[in-house]
């Protein structure tokens, strides 16, 4: 297959940039050059901007694709550009969605694809929503032979799952406390990357996903306590929580309020029936026991150890305030 990736160096899209090549497929990868993570040698590279269309499309005049992929489109205007591009150059078109367009706070649980969309607190959510109900009106309209593709938290060794990078490490070794919130208890999905473009590759090129929606990920499922006790465990070092309120926080960093609300305070279990009917042989197989040594190793190295000291005097600034309100 001939497929184009929009994007393609990212956390996600680089496994799968990887796992298309180990295929056999025919990849090119559209981005601008400046992510840190080297493509696949056997991938061909059109360095260009997506939003500067004219060059695109000067640069895409002879080509057509089996599939193309944006991993990089985030609101409606993104998937309209694509869909005038590409709705003649294309086979399929597949969005990168996001599992948090679900509702939240969840009606019930596990998640199904099925789960009504709606996310009154991350516009980030609502914008992909947007984008799905577009594309859809799109496939039902005029044939557009979309599929969608919700990822939920997917990590690679790069992306430290507790907020701030190299930050919950950099308080770990100065015996800092780390910032958990609630009670610590929810519980949360994490898939690693290999796992994720396991799933991910069976859908391209297949005519049945086309109009469906799927998310893909682990079936393993941790409390946030758990999760920061793994990677404390990993780096040798003690982990002191500090328990907050989402609300206490919300209040304090906007930011950060509204990937919590939006997100990461509720209980996140997937069902992942549908991608395994078309995808039979998905299965997520590395624990995040195992993603947490590779996190860990990736920030021991000193050209990793980046300080975000605005987000680490506002963990200071929280949990100052949060104690002083609480004695």
């Amino acid at each position: 297959m001939k497929i184009l990736f929009i994007g393609g160096t990212g956390i996600i899209s680089s496994s799968c940039s990887q796992l298309c090549i180990e295929k056999g497929y025919e990849l090119y990868l559209l981005n601008r050059g400046k992510n840190f993570r080297t493509p696949p040698a056997e991938a061909k590279i059109i360095q260009a901007d997506i939003n500067d269309v004219d060059s695109v499309r000067a640069k895409l005049a002879k080509e057509k694709f089996d599939a193309v992929v944006n991993w990089i489109a985030f609101n409606k205007e993104d998937v309209k550009r694509d869909f005038e591009s590409f709705r003649d150059k294309t086979e399929q078109y597949i969005f990168i969605s996001t599992a948090t367009v679900y509702e939240k706070p969840p009606g019930r649980l596990p998640f199904t694809e099925d789960t009504p969309l709606g996310n009154p607190f991350w516009e980030y959510s609502q914008n992909k929503i947007a984008c799905e109900n577009f594309l859809m009106n799109a496939f039902l309209e005029q044939k557009f032979p979309v599929t969608i593709c919700r990822p939920s938290h997917t990590y690679d060794k790069t992306k430290s799952i507790l907020r701030g990078g190299y930050v919950p490490f950099y308080r770990m070794s100065k015996g800092k406390k780390i910032i958990l919130h609630d009670s610590g208890t929810s519980l949360w999905t994490l898939t690693h990357t290999k796992d994720f473009a396991k799933g991910f590759i069976g859908l391209i090129g297949n005519p049945k996903t086309y109009g469906e929606a799927y998310h893909i990920t682990s079936d393993e499922t941790l409390t946030w306590k758990q999760i920061a006790e793994i990677l404390a465990n990993k780096t040798g070092y003690e982990i002191e929580p500090a328990y907050i309120p989402t609300k206490f926080i919300a209040e304090r960093d906007r930011e950060w309020g509204a990937e919590l609300l939006g997100d990461k305070a509720y209980d996140t279990v997937f069902d992942n029936s549908k991608i395994k009917s078309i995808v039979p042989e998905f299965k997520a197989e590395i624990p995040f026991e195992k993603g947490a040594g590779e996190i860990v190793e990736w920030y021991s190295k000193p050209e990793n150890q980046i300080l975000n000291y605005e987000i680490d005097s506002m963990m200071d600034k929280i949990i100052d305030e949060y104690e002083a309100a609480n004695r």
